[in-house]
């Protein structure tokens, strides 16, 4: 079955559209013939996203229409640019998240997918988190199922987006959990005083020095001593993360240094505190390789896999958690999100 998988993440860089054929064959679920694009966002879609966040409930509705009728104009482009006429059978969309506050019962991804069915003319899923929520679940991280079915030979699976993520076997079931932040706040950094996207490889960061005080009130973060499930929002950042971090006013090239040290040290906890033996590195922040030296601390084995699966492994397993609904099978674990039940996340607009 061909699905399209769209992703726009947290870190605003762009929409992720990634095509893949599933099948099952004896009990195991195959991908292949994987095409996949970033649509770049320009200055005036991420004002549009950021402006979303402040918008009341009557405002966000417009923003959900307007998001869905600039996913499905992408979709229709992706589809014709890569001759894909008549193999897509589902759009499975994550949209963008514009809240998500789990222990108040809320999550919101706005790409109103009623538009997007009507557009396309291609049945979509999308709000994959809700039901989950709604269970007493985190609604996140929902890629673990994923990492399950698609990417079983990796002991875990470690995603480097705007926060640090990683899925593992804990006691014979999938966990998963929110680790840190991780390019969010690079890129509020890069931006805000030096106005660039990102510092490109952690060359900037590798160039400055860690400075000691600041990296360890950051690691006193109580996040950091909270039990799984547990996952992080863009509200935890702005009130609990980022309020440390401008307490020190540092060069840039060490307030980089400090967090990239930061970001790593949690990351390396984690691995070595499962005692794993290998890790899949995925997400933009697989980029960064000042980040992945100071990974490569720890006795984990970190592999990088080919480029495709670097940008492209969360659009992918949406995809694949849209063919999952489609044929009515679970794509949500309780072990991971902490809700009451297992569940099949995704609301079906099926109407074209």
């Amino acid at each position: 079955m061909g699905v399209i998988g769209l992703m726009s993440g947290t870190s605003m860089d762009g929409l992720d559209c990634c095509y893949a054929e599933f099948s099952r064959a004896n009990g195991q679920f195959y991908f292949s013939n994987m095409i996949a694009h970033t649509y770049t966002y320009d200055e005036d879609q991420k004002k549009f996203l950021r402006a979303a966040f402040h918008k009341n409930s009557e405002q966000l509705k417009q923003t959900d229409q307007q998001f869905g009728y600039y996913l499905a104009e992408k979709v229709k482009h992706f589809i014709q640019q890569h001759h894909l006429e008549n193999k897509v059978s589902l759009i499975a969309s994550h949209g963008h998240t514009i809240f998500h506050e789990p222990a108040k019962g809320v999550t919101v991804q706005i790409g109103n997918g009623s538009i997007m069915n009507q557009l396309t003319g291609i049945r979509v899923i999308n709000d994959f988190r809700i039901k989950d929520v709604q269970l007493g679940g985190q609604g996140a991280p929902l890629v673990p199922v994923g990492d399950q079915y698609l990417f079983a030979q990796y002991p875990a699976c470690l995603n480097l987006g705007g926060f640090s993520n990683i899925s593992l076997i804990h006691q014979g079931q999938r966990v998963a959990f929110d680790i840190s932040p991780c390019n969010l706040p690079l890129n509020i950094v890069c931006e805000k005083y030096l106005n660039v996207p990102y510092d490109h490889a952690g060359s900037i960061a590798a160039g400055g020095k860690c400075y000691d005080p600041l990296l360890q009130k950051l690691n006193t973060i109580p996040y950091y001593q909270q039990q799984a499930p547990k996952s992080l929002g863009y509200e935890w950042l702005t009130h609990e993360f980022m309020p440390v971090v401008e307490e020190f006013p540092l060069p840039i090239e060490d307030l980089l240094s400090t967090l990239c040290q930061h970001i790593g040290h949690q990351i390396v906890r984690v691995l070595d505190e499962n005692q794993l033996k290998e890790v899949l590195v995925t997400g933009g922040g697989a980029y960064n390789t000042h980040l992945i030296n100071i990974l490569k601390k720890s006795a984990c084995k970190i592999t990088l896999p080919d480029t495709a699966i670097i940008d492209f492994k969360e659009a992918l397993i949406f995809a694949f958690l849209g063919f999952l609904n489609f044929h009515d099978s679970i794509n949500t674990f309780k072990s991971v999100t902490g809700a009451k039940e297992d569940s099949m996340g995704g609301i079906r607009h099926f109407s074209h």
